[in-house]
């Protein structure tokens, strides 16, 4: 429970146990700058609670304006977060959450899990109830833009601080995609095959998108149409389609089935907002007998794209990495930082890589480890 939530705390005391905090051993010199830092208070306040403690006898002065305690810093709060997921039927947010579960394991911090099953209004719900359960912060991985204020509204009013993973919640820490970098990689990049691959220029440029996701992840879709036009020249006579796959991959199958019925372009490159839409609009150039008649791309390198990524002559040509198998080493360390009142920024974003035939094997050398045996085989066989 944080200080502000309690009546009967006195207030002074807990900001010096958090001045005393902002120490992680005894023998740790620190200057006054960096405890303003770690303990989130301001710095005339921490100056005033070092001299206290240090008349007091729990902090020394040491020389060159630094300080170290004199005392064992109290142990930290054992504390429970929230973590609402959009669900088991998505392997990038498995691999989430499998990371976020070992990272909070490491770290003494007890999860308190809630399924959105991709469902907005199941994702109202869960905000209720880990609000009920007294959760100390909250992590959301919800993909619906619409609901994102009410949920930050109810965490806001039952003061519980809130990270929003990939999709911006008004007034959260945000963590995960630079979308319009991510999708600039991905934009260059299928370009580029282009421009090695084939001789004819390309007719048509498809975009599957996820409205209801809102303005920001739709700025991956942005930079994927900048990132063709900054390598082909000819780039703004080429028609664009944007069709709602929903980030689905029965959706996106769908749509594009639809569209190839009436587009004859023999050159298209195919731009997704997820793995799962790019595979979806694949099996549908696939099923059309036209997949050498596209090159796709996707986002998130997700197990199943590296799949297919490791296929001979697949007209997936690269899918740009998010590594949700790291996402827990970042979250559960924002999270302490922000319930120890330390400094954070606004929000922090990951580093995105292209993820191709050429390097796959080198990111995630133990796939074949997790494949079922019979996609194992077919690898081998190839």
């Amino acid at each position: 429970m944080q200080p502000s939530r309690d009546r009967y705390l006195i207030k002074s005391i807990a900001n010096a146990a958090q001045v005393l905090r902002a120490f992680d051993s005894q023998g740790e010199l620190l200057r006054l700058t960096q405890i303003v830092d770690r303990s989130g208070l301001n710095k005339t306040k921490v100056f005033r609670l070092l001299y206290s403690l240090e008349r007091c006898g729990f902090v020394e002065k040491a020389e060159d304006r630094f300080y170290r305690v004199l005392t064992k810093p109290p142990a930290a709060k054992k504390f429970r977060i929230g973590y609402a997921w959009p669900g088991e039927d998505y392997l990038f947010a498995r691999e989430v959450i499998e990371s976020v579960q070992r990272a909070a394991k490491a770290a003494g911090v007890e999860i308190i899990l809630a399924d959105n099953r991709y469902n907005p209004k199941i994702a109202l719900r869960n905000a209720d109830v880990l609000i009920r359960e007294g959760i100390d912060l909250a992590m959301e991985f919800q993909t619906d833009e619409s609901v994102a204020p009410v949920i930050a509204a109810k965490y806001r009013e039952a003061a519980v601080p809130l990270i929003a993973i990939e999709i911006p919640h008004p007034g959260a820490t945000f963590y995960g995609a630079n979308n319009y970098e991510a999708g600039l990689i991905a934009g260059r990049y299928i370009a580029r095959w282009a421009k090695r691959s084939w001789p004819e220029a390309v007719e048509e440029i498809v975009m599957l998108d996820l409205p209801r996701a809102g303005a920001v992840p739709a700025a991956r879709i942005t930079g994927m149409i900048t990132g063709i036009k900054h390598v082909l020249r000819y780039a703004e006579s080429i028609p664009v389609t944007h069709l709602n796959g929903d980030g689905k991959f029965g959706d996106s199958f769908e749509i594009v089935r639809r569209h190839l019925r009436f587009s004859k372009s023999k050159h298209t490159l195919v731009g997704a907002i997820n793995d799962t839409s790019a595979l979806g609009a694949l099996r549908a150039f696939e099923e059309a007998g036209r997949s050498n008649q596209c090159a796709v791309v996707g986002q998130n390198a997700s197990p199943e794209a590296r799949i297919e990524l490791r296929k001979l002559s697949s007209s997936l040509v690269g899918s740009v990495s998010y590594f949700p198998e790291r996402y827990g080493d970042d979250l559960i360390p924002l999270a302490l930082d922000i319930l120890n009142r330390k400094h954070v920024p606004p929000a922090v974003f990951i580093k995105h890589r292209m993820i191709d035939a050429l390097n796959v094997d080198h990111f995630y050398p133990n796939d074949v480890l997790q494949w079922p045996a019979e996609t194992a085989a077919a690898h081998a066989a190839t």
